[in-house]
């Protein structure tokens, strides 16, 4: 936990202190219920920050899983059952769980609105069965009691303040973690998660479950605070509005389920002091969510963004003029009398890359192999037959005009498109395992376009890709060594350039058998490129880890790769060592041209 954690944590934690000790004291009787009704608010606020503003997902069913736990709660107490409340509420929460669970099934099929219409669906229904079937003790006005020392107004808030702020912690807790972290790429990508050995299905389902049972906690909250619920209170309109709290203001973070939590509360009270119709808060929501899909991000999300910026680009600030100093002294030191080491005047010339010595073909062991890859898109074969081979420590090349096939061999290698032939990894067939699951066992990728959630940090991200928790040293290690900023910097603030080099170092992170990378030099400079290369050559020794490397720079290619394929439409053209491959008068006129290239 970093400082500005320990601080949020300390802020909050005393926050909660104060509003415990002051608001039952100073408020009348009707805010205290009032202040109630948000905290309860905010509880159920918390299980949209986990499905929608962690998640991404568009869930508008939150109430009903509320529901489940308000109607165990109060089935609980009309049959007298031992435990009391406290008992109760958790067995409410965990009710909730399975049926979370199955409103996440569709989710690892459709998403977006689609999704949303099927949430939407099961609120519908929910509230179709609730207005058929009474609330337990309904019918005979069976209350629930307010156990000591919670029984009054000022204490019932109290316990909900409790309970809010354990959720908080424990939901920060679990943020932290890969699984947490997780639910922002899948967010913004569930390839890119997928390629990180993430299981799609599995983060989904977890967080539909966690959010179900935090949602079904607020319902038997809910109960606790009116002693007997009706339908009403679980409206699918209830939904709808929270999700639109959601969206806006960001309950993925305490302050923001809390401010969800008040608007929730005294909107409808606000609205009656203003002479408005009580509708008319449900609209001033749709139009900030509207706003906030519009920019990204939440109004927490920015405001906590800024804020975290501020002190990284004093950051960024120091590791440049570090890297200028540096950048400096070995210019000093690579002069004489004003001359270049080169013996020209003016800046040293830029560091080569060494070309990689092919190794014999006796001392390679294969780790991956692909063996008759084809891929068809209906009638349009995208690749032929393809054959390649990536040997143990070794840097291996794939390149071609554009559309060739590069990068529908990388995502069929990965498991992202089907095909037909053979995938071995270390002898180990993949054809029958997911993306996730090759992942998993040692074949990690990188995309053409990077897609990093901008909420996370370099360790997060670095965190994920490694899918273990990386000591700061190992982190600070991978940074280092591919060029990219400090690890607390924000990838928000981050450039282009930069986050390919962070998208390879969360790649190599991982210590996989092999990794292919998607033109990774792709927006960097001609020297960065050229950084770029010594790194990537430095890679199978420093970290165990075998390149395949598709891309476009052939000064990068020929510097880098021992051995290089070449694809045109879908087959291979040319294999070998790169020198003799690159100078196939076939490999000229399909991707060099006429133009002449230096041989390796």
């Amino acid at each position: 936990m970093n400082v500005l954690d320990k601080r949020s944590l300390g802020a909050g934690l005393g926050a909660a202190v104060l509003a415990c000790a002051v608001l039952p004291v100073v408020l009348p009787p009707y805010w205290v219920y009032l202040a109630i009704s948000a905290a309860i608010s905010a509880v159920i606020m918390q299980s949209f920050g986990v499905i929608v503003g962690r998640a991404g997902v568009m869930s508008l069913c939150q109430m009903s899983f509320a529901a489940i736990g308000a109607w165990v709660v109060l089935r609980l107490n009309v049959a007298e059952a031992p435990g009391g409340f406290y008992l109760w509420l958790i067995l409410g929460g965990l009710a909730a769980v399975p049926v979370g669970v199955a409103i996440g099934l569709p989710a690892l099929r459709i998403r977006g609105v689609n999704l949303a219409v099927v949430t939407f669906g099961f609120a519908v229904s929910t509230d179709i069965v609730l207005n058929v079937n009474e609330f337990p003790g309904a019918k005979d006005l069976t209350m629930l009691d307010r156990p000591a020392p919670f029984d009054t107004d000022g204490g019932y808030f109290v316990f909900c303040v409790i309970v809010f702020t354990v959720l908080a912690v424990a939901l920060g807790m679990i943020g932290k973690t890969r699984l947490g972290l997780s639910w922002y790429e899948l967010r913004h990508s569930e390839r890119s998660a997928a390629a990180h050995g993430i299981s799609v299905a599995r983060s989904k389902l977890a967080a539909f479950a966690i959010s179900a049972f935090v949602a079904g906690i607020g319902g038997g909250l809910l109960v606790g605070q009116l002693s007997l619920v009706v339908p009403q209170n679980f409206a699918m309109g209830q939904s709808l509005a929270l999700f639109a709290v959601a969206v806006m203001i960001g309950p993925h973070h305490p302050e923001g389920a809390v401010l969800g939590g008040i608007f929730g509360a005294i909107m409808g009270t606000i609205m009656e002091k203003v002479s408005l119709p009580q509708d008319f808060g449900g609209v001033l929501f749709g139009v900030g969510a509207l706003l906030a899909l519009r920019s990204g991000l939440s109004q927490t999300d920015l405001t906590r963004m800024r804020k975290r910026e501020a002190g990284a680009r004093k950051l960024l600030k120091a590791a440049e003029d570090k890297k200028t100093a540096e950048e400096q002294a070995a210019a000093d030191g690579a002069t004489v009398d004003g001359k270049a080491a080169d013996g020209k005047s003016g800046t040293p010339a830029a560091p080569l890359v060494v070309p990689a010595a092919p190794r014999p073909a006796g001392d390679r062991t294969p780790l991956l192999t692909v063996t008759g890859m084809t891929v068809k898109f209906g009638e349009v074969v995208a690749l032929d037959a393809v054959d390649l081979t990536v040997p143990e420590g070794g840097v291996v090349g794939l390149i071609g005009p554009n559309g060739a096939g590069k990068s529908t061999f990388i995502a069929a290698v990965s498991g992202f498109v089907g095909y037909q032939g053979a995938v071995e990894l270390a002898g180990r067939p993949l054809d029958r395992l997911s993306p996730n699951k090759r992942a998993t066992l040692g074949l990690r990728r990188t995309f053409q376009t990077t897609v990093i959630a901008p909420e996370l940090t370099q360790y997060e991200y670095l965190t994920i890709g490694a899918g273990r928790r990386l000591t700061r040293a190992e982190a600070d290690e991978l940074l280092e060594f591919f060029g990219c900023p400090p690890g607390q910097v924000p990838v928000s603030i981050v450039d282009a350039g930069s986050r390919r080099l962070l998208d390879v170092a969360a790649a190599i992170a991982a210590r996989p058998k092999v990794a292919l990378l998607d033109e990774p030099a792709a927006g960097q400079s001609a020297a960065e490129s050229l950084a770029l290369g010594a790194r990537l050559v430095a890679v199978p020794e420093a970290f165990g880890v075998s390149i395949l490397l598709v891309e476009h720079d052939m000064e990068l290619v020929q510097a880098v790769c021992e051995e290089v394929t070449v694809l045109d439409f879908g087959n291979v053209i040319a294999s070998g060592p790169t020198g003799e491959v690159l100078e196939d008068p076939a490999v000229r006129a399909a991707y060099l041209g006429a133009a002449d290239v230096p041989a390796s």
